[in-house]
């Protein structure tokens, strides 16, 4: 018997302590000599985070020196600190390899080309990571057929909470493994499995007849998985297993109407539902009338998405009744659902009896346009926050009647008016009710507005009185028509937008003005907005010495910035 063994009391090493042993044989002496980063430049840990055995607080503390007078550890617990922060070391190689940062209860490796072999390489690694509570995988082609691999560990990381395998090209093996596994990560509350082509073609079953009753999935995402009749089935049956369902993403995906009477049935079962997205379904008049059968069953719904469903039209008329039933309900998402005037009609009927609702998009509708006065007198403009109305056909008296409500959308903190040309000419009536202590706009989108030198005016003069001071986007782009003078005044006054963050001024591709006359005047702008990050000027004409000079500017800036047309060339002086 060996001094260890002797040490021991000739008790018997556990198969993990063999484990620990030929990784640590494996790490060379100078390795374990090396002095750790984290020793160096540790920041300062509660007593409490100390003792839970995270893995960068173990890595540190033994690599540091410790006293001869202290009394002697058990050998076990020394066996396990110093395999743990071996173990640690492996992890930190393997992740920066990747280009990512370590991080003990975060694994974020998206967008890593991971192969079949990482894969395995990662399940080594799980028992290093106890404290682990995401793993994102996402955007790895590559991983589809080896998900097998990491399964088989997933009992070493039991307070997974998160796990995200968006676009991974998981396959019928892939869903059983994981079905399989899903009982050692009884913590889990996010699965997201989008955009995985093989998580639909009748192969969902294979990994919700694993489901047990006692999971707490609160958020599951199934967008564009190319679900078909017998995947929703699959997920209709196992409804009654996700009791504590709250956010159920099914968007990008066809629903016929055999389908959404099998999914809606189930609904019942998920009465804590609070987010619902079918946007881009497929779903038509039928469904919508489906769909409003059952919202009884989910009460307490707070987000419901419909939104790009274009064969919905006259649906509503018959799903906005059953809207009254959702109590809670704060956004409601209808854009391009090709709404006739009867459809607003009714949910401007039922609009008094949501006194929740923060958000309603029925933008890209073009009958908003004919109605958007009965809408406005029946919503609750007060506590209203998102308000899209892009691309709906505004005539002159709706923009009238908009900006006339301005003064009671105190909360409105986005507005998107883009595409819609009235605009033009009439900013002023939308900026001048605006007050400096109670404007919350932090969006304001006037693509494609027909905007005028006198319109970008209004907009310096709201400025000046700093009314959108908390403005973080503004969308200026197709507006053509403004003059170098009107850009040159509100680039004048840009400290009155000393929160912004982004900006687009780009032009529509068919013109080409060049950007001279107010370039100095914009880069002057810029240095008075400490928050600003992308710039985006489109086909607008520079030199090539003005080209250069903003790009070297904004690149010291940290500003991203969209210019794609080319650079003339510079001028040469003459004589």
């Amino acid at each position: 018997m060996d001094s260890t063994d002797s040490a021991k009391g000739g008790q018997k090493r556990s198969p993990l302590d063999l484990i620990m042993n030929q990784l640590r044989r494996k790490t060379s002496f100078t390795e374990r000599k090396k002095p750790s980063v984290g020793r160096l430049f540790r920041p300062s840990e509660s007593s409490d985070k100390r003792e839970v055995g995270i893995p960068e607080l173990k890595e540190s503390e033994a690599s540091e020196g410790k006293d001869n007078t202290e009394p002697k550890k058990d050998i076990n617990n020394v066996d396990d600190e110093t395999g743990s922060v071996v173990g640690w070391g492996r992890v930190k190689q393997f992740v920066q390899k990747l280009g990512k940062t370590p991080h003990s209860q975060n694994l974020n490796l998206s967008h890593c080309d991971l192969t079949a072999t990482d894969m395995v390489e990662l399940a080594t690694l799980l028992p290093f990571l106890p404290h682990l509570e995401v793993i994102e995988l996402s955007w790895n082609d590559l991983v589809g057929g080896s998900l097998k691999a990491l399964t088989a560990h997933l009992q070493h990381v039991e307070k997974l909470e998160v796990l995200k395998l968006c676009s991974c090209r998981l396959t019928a093996q892939d869903l059983t493994a994981l079905g399989e596994s899903f009982e050692c990560i009884p913590l889990v509350e996010v699965l997201d499995l989008s955009w995985n082509v093989g998580v639909g073609a009748g192969n969902f079953r294979d990994f919700t007849v694993h489901l047990r009753s006692d999971n707490r999935l609160k958020e599951l995402r199934l967008v564009d998985c190319q679900l078909t009749e017998s995947d929703i089935t699959a997920l209709s049956t196992a409804l009654p297993m996700l009791s504590s369902l709250k956010d159920l993403d099914l968007s990008n995906n066809k629903l016929l109407v055999k389908g959404m009477e099998n999914f809606t049935s189930s609904l019942s079962s998920v009465p804590r539902l609070k987010t619902l997205k079918l946007s881009m379904c497929g779903l038509n008049k039928d469904s919508f009338i489906i769909l409003g059968q059952a919202l009884r069953f989910i009460s307490d719904l707070e987000h419901l998405d419909l939104s790009c469903n274009k064969e919905a039209s006259e649906g509503l008329t018959s799903l906005a009744t059953n809207l009254t039933l959702l109590k809670n309900l704060r956004s409601l998402d209808l854009h391009l659902c090709c709404l006739t005037k009867e459809d607003l009609l009714a949910l401007v009927q039922v609009a008094p009896s949501l006194k929740e609702l923060r958000e309603l998009d029925v933008s890209s509708n073009k009958s908003v346009g004919s109605t958007l006065q009965d809408l406005l007198h029946a919503l609750p403009l007060h506590q209203i926050f998102k308000l899209p109305l892009n691309n709906c056909a505004l005539s002159t008296s709706a923009c009238h009647v908009l900006a006339a409500a301005m003064v009671t959308l105190k909360q409105l903190e986005s507005l998107d008016l883009s595409w819609n040309k009235c605009v033009g000419e009439n900013l002023g009536e939308f900026l001048e009710p605006l007050q400096e202590s109670e404007c919350k706009l932090q969006e304001l989108r006037l693509c494609s507005c027909n905007l005028t030198t006198e319109d970008v005016l209004h907009l310096e003069s709201a400025c000046q009185r700093g009314v959108l001071s908390r403005l973080k986007l503004l969308d200026l782009s197709y507006n053509g028509s403004v003059g170098d003078g009107g850009w040159t005044s509100l680039f004048g006054k840009a400290s009155g937008l000393k929160g912004l963050e982004e900006l687009d001024v780009s032009l529509h591709p068919a013109a080409s003005l060049s950007a001279s006359p107010w370039l100095n005047s914009m880069l002057e702008a810029l240095s008075q907005l400490p928050s600003f990050t992308r710039l985006s000027l489109q086909h607008w004409a520079l030199s090539s010495a003005e080209k250069e000079k903003l790009e070297k500017y904004l690149k010291k800036k940290n500003v991203i910035l969209e210019c794609d047309s080319p650079a003339t060339p510079t001028p040469k002086a003459e004589g």
